[in-house]
Parts: structure tokens; C-alpha cells; sequence
């Protein structure tokens, strides 16, 4: 079945699927600097909060790869800049804060323990490819967890993009309607064009349609309308950041669906991994929510749709707890009281993964 491949390691620099461009063109750049690759995250050529992830821990070797420090300790003065400018590109995934703390985390035991640049610039290397895999496995691992609460037959909504595109493996929410599609389940996808950036209709449809599961595209103001009347089974999303007490942000439009599940009796999940947990903050009124441009709203692909006046967009919303009937991860499924499960997964051992 086919799997995008929105990020991959090679020999000459990190290579990126182009995501603003499809689905009408299917092209790739290749980043040899950590400001290159900043851009593109805060551009959103790269876009899904662990693909996010997997950019910033590549972005962070890119740096130190390519660094002209001549000691270890120049070359510890340059890294908290290099991290800096991925810090500022997005800040609401939380994946992209854990990513570069793992780095960091990383770093600093080489940096101890190294007798030279080039070891530590090795090891490095190995520490964001070790994140790709590591993603690729969690999304495999979440797919079968959730794929368990699925339907086996009807139709299943999901909301944005959290698909291969996003997650650099085989996704999460998407992961999930994979994994149950491949184990014979007769699912059939509600896809929401997901205004105004239309990660649903370019991105979502793009990666079901080309891995042969069936869909309909609907726009986002038809939600309401197939959750009261069209027999939907389930409806899973991802998440960008996870509040201690369950709270989760997600692409802007996930509150509202998740409002309708409730009142027309669907259960609403989410699909994400444990570094998506955020368990610093008590709720989602703590979680920042991105204000993107008003021209992302006001044009499209650069063809102005509305008139000259202010247009909001503030690109998350945050789902309350109460709305969310489960929580698929890679170390299990957690459920109310979000608490205490969360908690409890996240103290949980993390699944061994080959090295890359």
C-alpha cells in the first residue's frame, strides 16, 4: 500500500516533499543548512506536528554537520543558536520542543564523553535518523491500537492531515484507518477540505486515494450535516499538543467536530504519540495557539478570494477532554480520567527501536 514519504536523511541533505505544492505536483528540495530547514517548517513545506519533530532533530544535525568549529567547545557555543531558530519556527506542536530537547539531551553526553568533532557530528546523524525510525514505529504501533475501536464496516471521519505527511511513518489518525482498512475492515472516509490551508482535500484525500482506501471529500460546513445523518462509525484525529488533563489541540475545526460527535452519539478519538503530551500544563487553556497569516485565509494559492479586510486565522483549536471517548498511543490506549493515564503512560517504558 502506498506510504508518502514527506522527509528522508541522505548523503547529500535532508530531502522534503514540497506539501504546499501537492496534489497537482509531487516535488522535493534538498537542505544542507538548519536555517533552510527552518523556513521550511515555519513555510510548512513540512507540515504535522512528528514530522515537525523529525525535522527539527534532522535540522539540528544539519547544523552541526556543517558547522566550521574547530573544538568541541566552539562547538557547544553554536548549538543553543542552532536550536533557537527551530525553536521559533512553530509553536504549538510540541513534538518540535521534544525533538530538539532529545537533541540537546544527546549533545551534551557526547560532548562529555567525545574525543572529537567529527565523533560527535557522527553520532548526531545517527540521533535524528534514530528519531525517524522511531516515529515510523510509533505510527505503526498506534495504527494497531486504534484500529481495534474501529468499525468494522461504514463510514469513519477524520479531520486535516495526520497521514504519512505528517508524521514521516504511516501516520497517526490515518495510521489508524490503515492499519484496520489492511486487517479487512470495510471503512469508507469522510475527509473535511480542512479551510483554509486545505490540508484534508490536498494532503488527506491525496494520500487515501492513492493508497486505494475509499473516500468522499466533504467541505468543512457539511460536518455537521454527515455526523447527524450519514451513519458515521467513528471519528479520529491527531494532536499537536496534549494537556495533562487530556485537553488536546489539533488542527483548527477539531473542537467543532468533536462537539457534533458528542450531540449525535459518534465517539471522537485521538491518534498520537506520547511526545505529543504536554504534562507541564494542567489544561488547554495553557496550550499556545498559532495565529498564522490573515492572507492565508484571504488568498488562495496566491489568487485573492475575499476582499481587502482583517481576516483571523488562528490555525488550532483545543478539544476539551470531555469530548474525547479515547486517546491511541503507542504504549496504549488511554481513557478518562486523562490524569491519571497519561501520566501513567508517559512514565511507561518506550518500545525498543533498531538503531538507525
Amino acid at each position: 500500500m502506498f506510504v508518502a514519504q514527506p522527509i528522508e536523511w541522505t548523503d547529500k541533505g535532508v530531502v522534503m516533499l514540497d506539501q504546499r505544492r501537492l496534489p497537482t505536483e509531487e516535488i522535493s528540495y534538498t537542505y544542507t543548512d538548519y536555517r533552510e530547514v527552518a523556513q521550511a517548517i515555519r513555510e510548512m513545506v513540512i507540515r504535522g506536528a512528528p514530522a515537525i519533530g523529525v525535522a527539527a532533530a534532522m535540522g539540528a544535525a544539519l547544523g552541526l554537520l556543517h558547522s566550521t568549529a574547530s573544538s568541541i567547545d566552539a562547538l557547544q557555543s553554536e548549538f543553543p543558536e542552532i536550536c533557537d531558530t527551530l525553536a521559533k519556527t512553530r509553536p504549538t506542536a510540541v513534538d518540535l520542543f521534544w525533538a530538539l530537547e532529545r537533541m540537546k539531551r544527546r549533545f551534551a553526553e557526547l560532548c562529555a564523553t567525545s574525543k572529537s568533532l567529527s565523533e560527535i557530528k557522527r553520532a548526531m546523524v545517527e540521533e535524528a535518523k534514530l528519531v525517524h525510525l522511531e516515529k515510523k514505529a510509533t505510527d505503526q504501533a498506534i495504527g494497531e491500537y486504534g484500529a481495534q475501536f474501529m468499525p468494522a464496516q461504514g463510514q469513519v471521519m477524520t479531520q486535516c492531515n495526520a497521514g504519512a505527511l505528517a508524521t514521516g511513518g504511516i501516520g497517526t489518525a490515518l495510521g489508524v484507518i490503515r492499519v484496520a482498512y489492511q486487517q479487512g475492515k470495510k471503512l469508507h472516509v469522510l475527509v473535511p477540505e480542512t479551510r483554509p490551508y486545505l490540508q484534508g482535500s490536498r494532503l488527506t484525500a491525496w494520500e487515501l486515494h492513492k493508497g486505494g482506501i475509499p473516500l468522499t471529500l466533504i467541505t468543512d460546513n457539511m460536518v455537521g450535516h454527515f455526523l447527524k445523518t450519514g451513519k458515521v462509525g467513528a471519528v479520529v484525529t491527531g494532536a499537536d499538543r496534549i494537556a495533562a488533563n487530556g485537553d488536546t489541540a489539533n488542527k483548527i475545526g477539531t473542537y467543532q467536530i468533536a462537539v457534533l460527535a458528542k450531540e449525535n452519539n459518534v465517539p471522537f478519538y485521538i491518534a498520537a504519540p506520547v511526545s505529543t503530551f504536554d504534562l507541564s500544563i494542567p489544561d488547554g487553556d495553557h496550550i499556545p495557539i498559532e495565529e498564522r497569516s490573515a492572507a492565508e485565509v484571504t488568498h488562495l494559492q496566491g489568487l485573492r478570494i475575499a476582499p481587502d479586510v482583517h481576516a483571523a486565522h488562528p490555525a488550532f483549536d483545543v478539544t476539551p477532554s470531555r469530548y474525547i471517548v479515547a486517546i491511541f498511543t503507542e504504549r496504549g490506549v488511554a481513557r478518562a480520567p486523562y490524569t491519571t493515564a497519561l501520566r501513567d503512560l508517559a512514565a511507561a517504558p518506550q518500545p525498543v527501536v533498531a538503531s538507525a
